[in-house]
């Protein structure tokens, strides 16, 4: 009998069936992992972003990953996760609405306030916290991304 393929789809439902035996969030395990930016481990833990070495280990400690896993981990994955060009996911789809209605308005306000560019998704920080409101509960997402110009014509 063949050995089985592993591969990052295989070792992130590892990871997610982990979590949930763990009983941990997303937030704990950034903190157990020793990483700061929770949404960037979130990512990496889902299979968009390799982890270091070092990082990976600790990975897999916690989730009882093989030594075979462990390198899966610090391999640069295919990213993109939504296989769908218009996502059916209720939440997925809201950041593409919000592309769609305010994505001119945000690229002309990039450009005025800082020149023709664009922001970073690699070297970029995100989080979200949770707003309490009498009118209900709100979502801040906060995308704090670095500038990337592109070059004047010679």
């Amino acid at each position: 009998m063949q050995d089985e393929m592993i591969d990052r789809q295989i070792v992130t439902r590892k990871i997610i069936n982990g979590k949930r035996e763990l009983q941990l969030t997303w937030s704990e395990i950034a903190q157990k992992l020793g990483i700061s930016n929770i949404a960037q481990c979130t990512a990496a833990l889902l299979g968009q972003m390799p982890f270091t070495s070092e990082k990976a280990v600790k990975v897999a400690s916690l989730f009882n990953l093989s030594k075979l896993e462990t390198l899966v981990l610090q391999e640069v994955p295919y990213r993109g996760a939504i296989n769908e060009l218009i996502p059916k996911d209720p939440t997925l789809y809201r950041f593409y609405e919000l592309l769609q209605v305010y994505g001119t308005a945000l690229k002309e306000l990039i450009h005025e306030n800082f020149g023709d560019g664009i922001m970073s998704a690699i070297d970029c920080y995100i989080s979200i916290e949770k707003v309490n409101d009498p009118r209900g509960d709100r979502i801040k997402v906060i995308i704090d991304g670095k500038h990337l110009k592109y070059p004047d014509l010679e």
